[in-house]
């Protein structure tokens, strides 16, 4: 039985180009729906899993794509067996309107919400501001020394 909700990790710049075509055609990191013939696909539990075996050195920035099988049309999902468990596999291209939530992943692979994002920006720019702050501190002691 095919789920409901499927995810897919994706590459930030994938996502970006499908807003743009309207359809989404990775199969996986490197690899087209043309080449492999199906889209791979997770149930929610499985996530963590494929994260770590597949996209944990990915190098790129990464969200996960909620998917719903009821907006994907005439496009065939197949619940396969791969090893001692099964897998959705999407055999067609997946319409941006299909994928009902895209969220940020962090390089350990779990969801990013906006609060976190924005709290990680935060942090960064508050030890900028700390490393200029001692830098200049640093700068009016050697002027004031030198004198």
């Amino acid at each position: 039985m095919v789920p409901e909700r499927i995810f897919h990790i994706a590459t930030a710049a994938d996502w970006r180009r499908t807003l743009e075509t309207g359809t989404y055609t990775t199969s996986t990191i490197g690899r087209s729906l043309e080449e492999e013939g199906f889209i791979h696909a997770s149930r929610r539990d499985q996530v963590a899993g494929v994260f770590d075996r597949y996209y944990r050195d990915a190098g790129e920035h990464l969200v996960l794509l909620t998917i719903d099988t009821a907006r994907l049309g005439d496009v065939e999902v197949r619940v396969e067996p791969v090893g001692d468990d099964t897998y959705p596999h999407v055999y067609g291209p997946i319409a941006r309107g299909a994928v009902i939530d895209v969220t940020p992943l962090s390089r350990n692979g779990r969801t990013e919400t906006l609060m976190s994002l924005w709290m990680k920006g935060m942090a960064v720019r508050m030890g900028l501001a700390l490393v200029a702050m001692a830098a200049v501190a640093l700068l009016l002691w050697v002027v004031g020394v030198t004198r």
